[in-house]
């Protein structure tokens, strides 16, 4: 497989179809229920559209990769196979996973599709990578955005499988596929439901003074002043009092996106196999923006040629963007 594959994303089959003619090498995507992480209303597709996705995809030789990358609670696995079978008889090209036994069902079940290593899984050394490819085929590891590219240099030498990194989107601080944030405000799980900071427990109070507080389950996790942007109404990304702390920290982590734009390069020559596009949940306007930027660049440093990327500042939250840990831990 030659390196630089793009990989989009879809909400939504519109969202789909917009990312393949943008000119997606591979899109992914996820039902209408809890196996997949971004289980939001409004999102994500039945099984008769799907079927229908896949076959346009195909038609223009893109490739379909299916999200199962939620856990299972004990005693609800079926439902997690039952979208593994659907996946594998509608002709998906991959499966991403994180649970172990998620992915031990369909090695043996569905041995034909490819197992990707989902984020969520966050296995970010060569020994826990090495124990999902010698147990269960797994064929492509995307990593957590935590690791330099020296770290992914050094990794590559040392693993059987191809790497998928995320180049835009969220900046994914958090350990992957271990917070607890959410589900101890609303008991919906991230990990578990693939709901985080539920539509339903989100609330916005305006006050006198003309600043507007967000609030999860009745919690305030965040106030913005009369000409301040919301940000979005996560516990990771709001600002808190404490002790001995500015008022109105970010406590957790800064409403900013990644863009790797400028590494794209770089993380070429590190091995890396694919590059990754995060936000399921954007509008479309976002996807054909950001992958017609990234398409042009890829195409751009395969042909020997100095990548033009487009301003995309605009798409970022909080339209601020960051090179994050890739380049160097300065957060740490």
């Amino acid at each position: 497989m030659s390196l630089a594959e793009l990989i989009c994303p879809a909400g939504t089959p519109a969202a789909l179809r917009t990312a393949v003619d943008a000119g997606a090498d591979a899109v992914y995507c996820g039902f209408q229920d809890a196996t997949n992480a971004r289980n939001f209303p409004g999102l994500n597709f039945t099984p008769d559209e799907l079927a229908a996705s896949v076959s346009y995809a195909h038609a223009k030789r893109t490739k379909v990769l299916l999200a199962l990358n939620t856990y299972p609670p004990a005693g609800k696995v079926d439902l997690w196979r039952q979208a593994a079978d659907t996946g594998a008889r509608l002709g998906v090209d991959a499966f991403i996973v994180a649970d172990m036994g998620v992915a031990d069902y369909i090695a043996r079940t569905h041995p034909q599709v490819r197992l990707h290593l989902s984020v969520q899984a966050a296995a970010s050394s060569p020994e826990a990578i090495r124990y999902y490819c010698e147990s269960f085929g797994v064929k492509r590891v995307v990593l957590p955005r935590i690791l330099t590219i020296p770290e992914i240099r050094q990794i590559r030498g040392e693993i059987p499988c191809e790497i998928e990194t995320f180049i835009f989107g969220n900046h994914g601080l958090m350990v992957e596929g271990r917070c607890s944030l959410t589900n101890y405000l609303t008991g919906q799980s991230t990990n578990m439901d693939g709901v985080c900071s539920p539509a339903s427990d989100v609330e916005y109070a305006r006050h006198a003074d003309g600043s507007m507080a967000s609030q999860l389950a009745g919690f305030t996790i965040d106030q913005f002043g009369p000409d301040e942007k919301a940000g979005y109404p996560t516990i990771c990304k709001g600002r808190y009092t404490a002790p001995n702390r500015p008022q109105g920290y970010y406590a957790f982590e800064e409403p900013v996106s990644l863009n790797l734009s400028r590494l794209l390069p770089e993380l070429i020559e590190a091995g890396v196999h694919a590059f990754k596009i995060e936000g399921r949940q954007r509008s479309k306007s976002y996807v054909r923006g950001v992958v017609r930027a990234f398409r042009a660049a890829v195409d751009d440093i395969k042909a020997g040629r100095e990548a033009n990327i487009a301003d995309l500042v605009a798409l970022t939250e909080g339209q601020k963007q960051t090179q994050g840990a890739f380049e160097t831990k300065k957060w740490r």
